[in-house]
């Protein structure tokens, strides 16, 4: 795959103290939004009990949130390209801020899924811009591997510390607590992204509002029909699925006249990119499924307490703060082909020793095994798959590429919480078994691909 220049043949000048400042803001930024997911998931049983919601409202609280992220980043790419990426990370950060400092104060359920909805739409701003932003600062091939291997290694540190500052916080303070964090680092983000560094020039090509309105209503029906097919919801269900078919319809028309596109076309013709995109979405639906169903598992039936669920999870979590490093220097000697190849055998290992473990009744030292084999699997995959999509984006379109792969990524976050979700109710073990199965899919169709995005 020929490696091409996202944006600009040079980036802006600025010395190399303000681009290091502006790289740690912008992976900060991005670091922020992946906490929101994580530090939320130690505290489902509080806000279950504070808030008297049954499964379905929890799958909510987190698809809420999820759902619209998905489905508003290829908007936001779009309007990252149209607008500046500069102007719409930075919009995306406050608004982020506050909807978090209003979730803490959210009196119900219904205020907390508005506000989780919002804060699904801020995050949608910040990620496709940071890729963008990234590709400004990075021009060239090597240095944009490494830069993106720092914003990963940031960002995972979210998903090792998430857990335990969730399960503390909710300790001492209920789940409300958890929401407070993102307040000073949206400040500190703002701070640090300021002035010329990251200053991104406008694009021409406009935004078909429409198609990306259908887009979000098509991924919130989806998830709303497996939520309610799980629950036994089938009269839900079926209109829901009414509905769903309807939207589909409504989208695909749209997409057909439009003259900018929700989906970038020209991305999707390559094969490599679509097996790209395949893994993504397989590698967040593990990750958030585990996330989803095992926090419940460990304090409800090994009745651990919201702390030490969170240190029970850094087996999972921290490879996503050590191992991008080493993941970058790989990505840029061999290209991103190696490491994905990898870590999707790591991650599909890791999810079927989690569910022999949970039906076996193992000790947690296999659980333990599992959590780790899928943590590096995971953070070998996630860096180089951005390293790659990056490195295919035609000029001035690294928002709209960095907007299709997280959307893609993250519909794989919404629906693993919805499906894995749904089988909790039956077993603990088929959910993790779900993953299990699509990773194997993926590393296979990965691995069959010619020259799947290779350098």
């Amino acid at each position: 795959m020929t490696v091409v220049n996202p944006d600009a043949p040079t980036a802006p000048p600025a010395s190399r103290a303000r681009r290091a400042g502006a790289l740690t803001g912008v992976s900060l930024g991005y670091f922020m939004v992946l906490l929101d997911t994580t530090v939320l998931s130690v505290a489902e049983p509080d806000l279950a009990a504070s808030l008297h919601t049954p499964m379905a409202g929890l799958q909510w609280a987190t698809t809420g949130y999820t759902v619209v992220f998905a489905a508003l980043l290829l908007s936001a790419g779009a309007a990252a390209d149209r607008f500046g990426a500069d102007r719409v990370f930075r919009a995306g950060t406050a608004v982020f801020a506050l909807a978090s400092l209003l979730s803490s104060l959210a009196p119900d359920l219904g205020v907390l899924l508005v506000l989780r909805a919002v804060s699904g739409a801020a995050a949608a701003a910040c990620v496709p811009a940071s890729m963008a932003l990234i590709a400004r600062l990075c021009p060239l091939p090597a240095a944009r591997a490494r830069a993106i291997s720092v914003w990963a290694a940031v960002s995972g540190a979210a998903v090792a510390a998430g857990p335990i500052a969730g399960g503390a916080l909710v300790e001492a303070s209920g789940w409300r607590a958890v929401f407070l964090l993102n307040v000073p680092l949206g400040l500190l983000v703002l701070a640090l992204t300021r002035g010329r560094a990251v200053r991104c020039p406008r694009g021409a090509d406009r935004v078909d509002w429409p198609a990306q309105a259908a887009a979000v209503v098509v991924l919130a029906l989806l998830t709303d029909v497996l939520i309610a097919a799980g629950a036994g919801a089938w009269a839900h269900t079926a209109w829901s699925a009414g509905g769903l078919g309807i939207a589909v319809t409504v989208f695909t028309r749209l997409e057909r006249r439009s003259q900018a596109p929700v989906v970038n076309r020209t991305l999707l013709r390559s094969a490599p990119v679509r097996a790209g995109l395949l893994a993504g979405a397989v590698t967040n639906f593990a990750l958030s499924g585990a996330l989803f169903v095992l926090p419940l598992l460990l304090q409800r039936e090994r009745h651990l307490s919201a702390l030490e669920t969170g240190l029970a999870f850094l087996p999972l979590t921290v490879p996503f703060a050590a191992n991008p490093p080493l993941t970058g220097r790989i990505v840029a000697r061999t290209g991103p082909r190696p490491p994905i190849v990898a870590g999707l055998a790591l991650l599909t290992a890791g999810s079927t020793l989690l569910a022999a473990a949970v039906f076996a009744d193992g000790a947690y030292v296999w659980l333990a095994v599992g959590l780790l084999l899928t943590g590096l699997g995971i953070s070998f995959v996630l860096p180089a798959l951005a390293a790659a999509v990056l490195g295919v984006a035609p000029p001035g379109t690294a928002g709209s590429a960095g907007g299709l792969l997280n959307a893609v990524r993250q519909t794989g976050a919404t629906l693993g919480v919805a499906l894995t979700g749904a089988a909790a109710t039956a077993d603990t073990g088929w959910s993790l078994l779900l993953p299990a199965g699509l990773g194997a899919l993926a590393w296979l169709v990965f691995a069959r691909t010619p020259g799947g995005t290779a350098r």
